[in-house]
């Protein structure tokens, strides 16, 4: 058994395509790398994912598996996998019954995660806290509901779900990215609410799940009236707000550093630098291998500190449910996602 207290590396970088090629095996026994996120392009299918987790888990064992399997538009994995309602339609069938909307949202959760675990995917980013707004275009259905404290009623059962199966919860995106109109992967989005709006509003998920969370991803959103940094480079929003004000003690996951918006901290190492500083634990370098390898031995020079928080992120329970898919759960969870409103959303 591994301590969770192990020092994990703080990179967590992507891979090229369905297998681990030579130059990322020997990225992935780096020191400074402590997790692999997913992609569609990582995926063909349930017997190739469950090969490449075992080879990515062969360069080093605690590296941190993710993905993104929110369910709705963000669902990397497809084809032979349960086919997961966006948030939204968990939040209107609460609406419709609020008990019922509970229940949806354990079981869905309960349902990702333990699928995922299957194939030694130790964690999906989610769920999403975000407010829904109609006019965003990147949260819109990705998000429960417009109201914060129905996101954070759902949001809690959601997060129980995923616990339930051995998973780990990541709040995103913190402190609420759901007023931006701007894609934050394309341009650096500006929020110009002041603190007590965000704090009306935005804020109430977190606040309600805090106590529930393993990790957070901050917003790649500026919110001038609060600081000047994007709330993934912000001391402000990270430690004050998230860790001193709120008292969280999880882990911080930035955004990946190679969108667009990030560029207005200067190249990937002085990001990197940035958001360490701030206080997230791992950094995600997505799409450009190079500047990951590049900042891997950055970091090494530089002797940087591992975490010691990301060793609670992989998956709780290594036995893979037996049965999964003949049994009752599961199967109350496909009905349950067959019947969800989802054309409405």
């Amino acid at each position: 058994m591994h301590h969770t207290n192990t020092e994990t590396g703080v990179v967590m970088l992507d891979l090229q395509g369905l297998s681990v090629t030579t130059d990322e095996k020997e990225l992935l026994t780096h020191p400074q790398v402590g997790g692999v996120i997913l992609f569609s392009r990582n995926y063909e299918s349930i017997q190739q994912l469950e090969d490449l987790v075992a080879s990515i888990k062969q360069c080093n064992d605690h590296l941190l598996v993710a993905v993104d399997q929110e369910g709705g538009r963000v669902q990397r994995f497809r084809d032979q996998f349960l086919s997961l309602p966006p948030l939204r339609a968990i939040g209107l069938e609460y609406e419709r019954d609020r008990e019922c909307g509970i229940a949806a949202a354990k079981l869905c959760a309960w349902a990702m995660a333990a699928e995922l675990m299957q194939y030694g995917v130790d964690i999906s980013f989610a769920p999403v806290l975000d407010l829904f707004d109609a006019n965003s275009p990147v949260i819109k259905e990705r998000a429960f509901s417009g109201d914060g404290a129905t996101v954070g009623e759902i949001g809690l059962a959601y997060i129980e779900g995923m616990q339930e199966a051995g998973m780990a919860a990541t709040g995103k995106h913190f402190p609420g990215h759901g007023k931006v109109l701007a894609d934050s992967h394309t341009e650096l989005p500006t929020d110009t609410r002041s603190l007590e709006e965000i704090r009306e509003n935005d804020l109430i998920p977190f606040v309600e799940c805090i106590q529930s969370l393993d990790a957070i991803m901050p917003a790649h959103i500026v919110y001038p009236a609060v600081d000047e940094h994007c709330a993934g480079f912000s001391k402000v929003w990270i430690e004050k707000l998230l860790r001193t004000e709120l008292g969280f003690d999880g882990v911080v996951f930035s955004d990946d550093l190679t969108m667009n918006a990030a560029h207005s901290a200067g190249t990937v190492t002085q990001r990197a630098d940035i958001a360490l500083a701030a206080g997230c634990d791992m950094v995600l370098v997505c799409n450009q291998p190079e500047q990951a390898a590049a900042l891997v031995s950055y970091l090494d020079k530089k002797q940087q500190a591992g975490s010691n928080r990301i060793g609670c992120m992989l998956a709780k329970n290594a036995s893979k449910h037996a049965g999964l898919y003949e049994s009752d759960r599961w199967l109350e969870a496909k009905e349950l996602i067959n019947n969800l409103p989802s054309d409405k959303v």
